[in-house]
């Protein structure tokens, strides 16, 4: 059964009427004959109602900062937030130097009662100089939970002695759960203070080698961006800094000298894109590492930014190469995939990206949206100018940047920039929408009813989700493929990384675990009582 107006009013009308009308500007059906889709979206979740998404101190530390492996990332305030962050997203890593890999380790202060009462400033302090003296770092972040900006703790002042005394880059984040209305404020915090503390701190001038670039939002979730830098580093590119699966400060501090930045994750990391180019001078191309067309697309438009046609001539054959050894491997994962359905809801860009992916092993996404994106993640990055901002996205501070007097040089002429955005998404992203089929259904900050209904009404043969919602399927008998993390496989990115997927898909079809799984409700009532027979006039 498809989803259509009438149907999507009924399933509406479960709500209060004022959460209804809000609820509705959040849920689209594709139509592709009109000019532009408007969709609400980076709007507080309704109180009562059961959203997928996380706050701004795991977009900030858990997201962002987290990955960065040589440095220490201190969590203020109750041990929860610390381990609710600790290693959850499977960022892989490998020590440039020997032991200095600090990810395995969950660094909190263990904020109690009385540290509520009397302040955890002293706490926090001490907690650094631990850290020095046991790990000696190259560098230490501090990240503050919800208490800390409840009674005020000045964890800034706190970062400024212990980096007089230590001598070390040692930065605090006041990402606060509260501030903004899901995690993707958090990404804004961390990428304010990459920009401000730690990138363009190197002393390095110059590129150290020909096609020098940065990945940007790519997290090497389960070793992805080391399946993708596979690819790159044969054609020939030399990749400074990722920011920041596998990252580390010593490369991230002289990011600065990159020729392009590559922006994997939009949602998460655009903002540091779109000040590296105001500060340096670098332009950044939105690139597609999952699937194999956009790994194709995103490797031909970087060599056509270079320009050179020796590197378009080896993109070419590296493509060519690597389809003849995958196209063999899907062939009969195809076979088992194919006519099969797919909700793709996830978190910021990967509700987008994986819509390929899928397509390309023969399933149809009816459905997708984002747990925390903008509407410039659905309707592109022209409609920027027409978000008004509002208290939440007030509490955000917005950098003023200014090119840098001595580093700022940029990278290409004009003309050649203007030619260039012709053909290549250049500094601009085109947003979800433009690519979902007519039909589709587009649905921004999907709750746990939604979910629900929309699964009984499209009847999807698999369900890739979040982390938390990826329950709700189960329950309903449905297979469902956690995107935020794999579960416990993975890489998913780049040539080899569609292959695994492609395996881990066709093994949700073809394992009989769902033959014996029954939804609740046909096992037993949804709701049980007795009818109560009215007394009758006159009897006792």
């Amino acid at each position: 059964m498809a989803v259509d107006e009438k149907v999507l009013e009924e399933i509406l009308n479960s709500y209060p009427a004022k959460v209804k009308r809000t609820r509705k500007k959040h849920i689209l059906l594709r139509d592709s004959s009109l000019d532009r889709q408007e969709i609400e979206a980076n709007t507080r979740t309704i109180p009562g109602i059961m959203t997928n998404r996380g706050c701004a101190f795991a977009g900030c530390k858990g997201v962002v900062l987290g990955p960065i492996k040589d440095m220490v990332h201190i969590v203020h305030g109750p041990i929860g937030c610390a381990y609710y962050s600790w290693l959850t997203r499977r960022n892989k890593a490998i020590p440039e130097e020997p032991g200095k890999n600090y990810l395995t380790y969950c660094v909190s202060t263990d904020m109690q009662e009385s540290d509520i009462v009397f302040g955890g400033e002293k706490k926090l302090a001490r907690m650094i100089d631990e850290v020095v003296e046991i790990f000696k770092p190259n560098a230490i972040t501090i990240s503050a939970t919800c208490p800390v900006g409840l009674i005020g703790d000045d964890i800034q002042a706190v970062a400024r002695a212990a980096r007089q005394k230590h001598g070390l880059s040692i930065t605090a984040y006041n990402c606060e759960g509260y501030k903004g209305v899901s995690q993707s404020a958090g990404h804004h915090i961390a990428n304010n203070g990459l920009l401000e503390w730690i990138v363009g701190q190197g002393d390095w001038e110059e590129p150290p080698g020909k096609y020098t670039i940065n990945m940007l939002g790519e997290y090497n979730i389960g070793g992805d961006s080391w399946e993708v830098e596979r690819v790159l580093k044969e054609l020939g590119y030399h990749v400074q800094a990722t920011l920041t699966g596998n990252g580390s400060y010593e490369d991230i501090k002289n990011a600065h000298v990159a020729e392009l930045n590559l922006v994997q994750c939009h949602r998460s990391i655009n903002y540091i894109a779109d000040m590296l180019e105001k500060k340096y001078g670098t332009p950044w191309l939105k690139v597609n590492f999952i699937g194999i067309r956009a790994t194709c697309e995103s490797l031909r438009n970087m060599a056509l930014y270079f320009g050179d046609e020796d590197l378009i001539r080896r993109t070419e054959e590296v493509i060519a190469r690597e389809l003849a050894e995958i196209e063999p491997q899907l062939e009969p994962y195809r076979k088992i995939c194919a006519g099969k359905t797919t909700f793709c809801f996830v978190g910021g860009s990967r509700g987008h990206h994986y819509q390929g992916l899928y397509e390309e092993i023969g399933i149809q996404t009816t459905l997708a949206g984002y747990e925390f994106a903008h509407r410039d993640d659905y309707e592109g990055r022209e409609v920027i100018p027409d978000i008004k901002p509002d208290a939440d996205s007030k509490n955000i501070p917005e950098l003023h940047v200014v090119p840098d007097e001595r580093r700022y040089r940029p990278k290409l002429s004009r003309e050649r920039t203007e030619e260039l955005k012709d053909k290549i998404p250049l500094s601009n992203y085109q947003g979800m929408n433009i690519t979902m089929k007519d039909g589709s259904l587009i649905v921004d900050d999907m709750n746990h009813y939604e979910t629900e209904e929309f699964i009984r009404t499209l009847k999807p043969d698999i369900f890739s989700s979040g982390i938390k919602d990826k329950y709700v399927p189960h329950k309903m008998g449905l297979p469902s493929k956690q995107l935020h993390n794999y579960d416990y496989s993975g890489p998913y990115a780049g040539f080899r990384g569609a292959v695994n997927f492609a395996r881990d898909i066709s093994m949700s079809f073809a394992t009989p675990t769902w033959n014996f799984i029954d939804p609740p409700w046909k096992s037993r009532p949804l709701l049980e009582g007795t009818i109560e027979k009215p007394s009758q006039e006159g009897e006792a």
